[in-house]
């Protein structure tokens, strides 16, 4: 159940913070997919068990577990998506899903042992696969754009184009669409291969230029 801690039992967290061990990782997940961030593992048992996730633009989050009064407690955490993998006394490891643009932040899980603290802190990269399209916007000219990746995507030609600009425009949702336009003079290329690289993946596609 859900329950205030008493103020004397703040001492329990204080007394366990004389050792602490850290583990930092950077973790990239795509959009929509579910992701568990995992709690350092003890052979003895945690007597609290904190995980703060701090987003941007939000009040820091914290979900904690007492094990010796079986309590939890949560402060600041409205996010639904956000919860315990399982019962905190089985698993204290964190789940989310499904995984969302705003879920970018910094994630650490606290467990006080009688040994002293452990840490593993996680810096979350949301990754969104951007959607590749290529068209002729004149005869011997091609645009091909990578529209709302995050990060963005990098596009290259093959062949290389004569004469080629490469735009970027940034969405409100840290999302971004790149554009390359890319025009070949020589009459013997006929055929033109854009790629798109990105984390989540890359693409080619290809398409063929009309006389000039």
């Amino acid at each position: 159940m859900l329950c205030p801690w008493r103020t004397a039992d703040l001492g329990l967290l204080l007394i366990l913070t004389i050792f602490s061990v850290a583990v930092y990782t950077s973790l990239s997940v795509v959009i929509d997919t579910n992701t568990v961030l995992h709690c350092p593992r003890t052979l003895t048992r945690a007597l609290l068990t904190t995980w703060e996730v701090i987003l941007r633009d939000k009040p820091s989050c914290k979900k904690a577990y007492r094990s010796d009064t079986n309590e939890m407690k949560e402060t600041n955490c409205t996010d639904d998506r956000i919860t315990w993998a399982s019962r905190p006394s089985q698993n204290p490891d964190l789940q989310i899903a499904p995984v969302a643009i705003a879920h970018d932040g910094y994630y650490r899980c606290v467990m006080a042992t009688p040994d002293g603290n452990l840490n593993h802190e996680y810096h979350l990269q949301v990754l969104v696969p951007p959607e590749a399209t290529l068209f002729l916007s004149r005869n011997r000219t091609a645009v091909c754009k990578a529209v709302a990746g995050k990060p963005a995507a990098q596009i290259s030609w093959s062949p290389e184009g004569d004469d080629c600009v490469t735009e970027q425009e940034h969405w409100g949702n840290d999302t971004l669409t790149v554009q390359s336009t890319c025009s070949w003079e020589v009459p013997d290329v006929t055929n033109v291969t854009c790629s798109v690289s990105h984390l989540t993946g890359n693409r080619s596609l290809f398409i063929e230029l009309l006389p000039g």
